[in-house]
């Protein structure tokens, strides 16, 4: 029967790796969390503070709905696959540089 624990002395394994990376990770998380607070408030915020402009019309849509319908999702899109993007790097670079300290 094999065992799915790591060894002890394994640096990617270990608890300070895990923190690290976690503790990047977390603002990753709250980074992306923000930009989306900013999207999702900032249309009624617009709304409320700049109405003339949010009612132009623009391809047939007033400029609200126009984000809305149109531009929210792919606003969330991107930010989704920055922080995916993002997040697996952080994860290749804590790698990449454990296996430089074993190496040197």
């Amino acid at each position: 029967m094999s065992s799915s624990t790591p060894p002890s002395h394994d640096p990617v394994h270990s608890e300070a790796f895990l923190a690290l990376l976690m503790r990047r990770q977390l603002k990753l998380s709250v980074a992306c969390a923000a930009a989306f607070l900013v999207v999702l408030l900032g249309l009624p915020l617009a709304n409320y503070f700049a109405p003339e402009l949010m009612a132009t019309r623009v391809a047939g849509f007033t400029l609200t709905w126009l984000i809305l319908g149109v531009v929210f999702f792919p606003v969330v899109w991107v930010i989704s696959f920055v922080f995916i993007k993002r997040s697996m790097g952080l994860e290749a670079d804590e790698v990449r540089q454990i296996e430089k300290e074993r190496q040197g």
